[in-house]
């Protein structure tokens, strides 16, 4: 079996185009790989994903092409140590704000001497079980670290930030970045996309890989031509949902209409 990490290799040479995963499925996450997104986002922190659902949908991933990124719920040492001996080999850490975190991260994902993750992945799916040869010393070549900047004062300390060694890339957290700059759920306000886009050049301009999630053709294409190296450009669960809608209206649409004008 190939373990490496086709997801880093490709950040800075090839744009990559990602769908996120909320069902917390391993059947409906095979159905995503089977789709050919280059990148499939298991999401801990906003779905019901926890470590087994994680463990099931990276080994449903793991058929094909399409490669695994795990978001936890929150940046922790002891998370991400049980994350990697699964298997997870590329994290997304949410809600970063300052360098003390980022070099946190950085350390969590590498063992000692040049990090804090704990021994013992001989136990573990990462290393297949002791059978992958010098895992220890080698597997920080094939750990991917994003981190998510959503906020105000992550973007006043994007700089900084960018300047830490070990992190691979920067996903710009834009829905809760609005909130944060008092434009609660509106993504598209053009002083959020100002701040923005200057984000992801100012990433891209530091040698970082840029990411985001769109869900508007629009703006998802304005990312794209920005260069930005990974675009989620759907949710698993609002693609499924409006097809289900759309389906129903051919028949019954005075239902649909009802429901979605109710928010349902």
């Amino acid at each position: 079996m190939d373990y490496t990490n086709h997801f880093k290799r490709k950040l800075k040479t090839q744009q990559q185009i990602g769908l996120w995963i909320g069902l917390a499925d391993a059947y409906g996450t095979e159905i995503a790989a089977n789709a050919g997104y280059d990148w499939l986002l298991i999401d801990g922190e906003h779905a019901p994903s926890d470590l087994r659902t994680t463990l099931s949908q990276l080994q449903s991933i793991a058929a094909y092409p399409s490669q695994a990124v795990v978001r936890p719920p929150i940046g922790s040492v002891q998370l991400i140590k049980q994350l990697l001996d699964i298997g997870a080999q590329t994290l997304l850490i949410p809600m970063v704000e300052t360098v003390e975190q980022a070099e946190l991260m950085v350390r969590a994902v590498r063992y000692p001497p040049a990090g804090v993750r704990g021994v013992g992945a001989a136990l573990a799916r990462a290393t297949r079980w002791n059978s992958i040869p010098d895992y220890y010393a080698t597997a920080h070549e094939n750990i991917c670290l994003l981190i998510q900047i959503e906020s105000v004062d992550g973007l006043a300390n994007l700089d900084e930030i960018l300047k830490v060694d070990g992190i691979d890339g920067i996903f710009i957290g834009a829905v809760d970045l609005s909130a944060t700059m008092g434009y609660e759920g509106n993504p598209n306000h053009p002083e959020v996309q100002k701040a923005v886009i200057d984000a992801i050049q100012r990433i891209r301009a530091a040698d970082k890989a840029a990411g985001i999630l769109s869900t508007q053709h629009e703006a998802t294409q304005k990312y794209i031509e920005l260069g930005t190296e990974f675009v989620a450009v759907g949710v698993d669960t609002s693609v499924l949902m409006q097809s289900l809608r759309n389906l129903l209206h051919q028949y019954k649409p005075e239902i649909a209409a009802i429901k979605s004008a109710e928010g349902y």
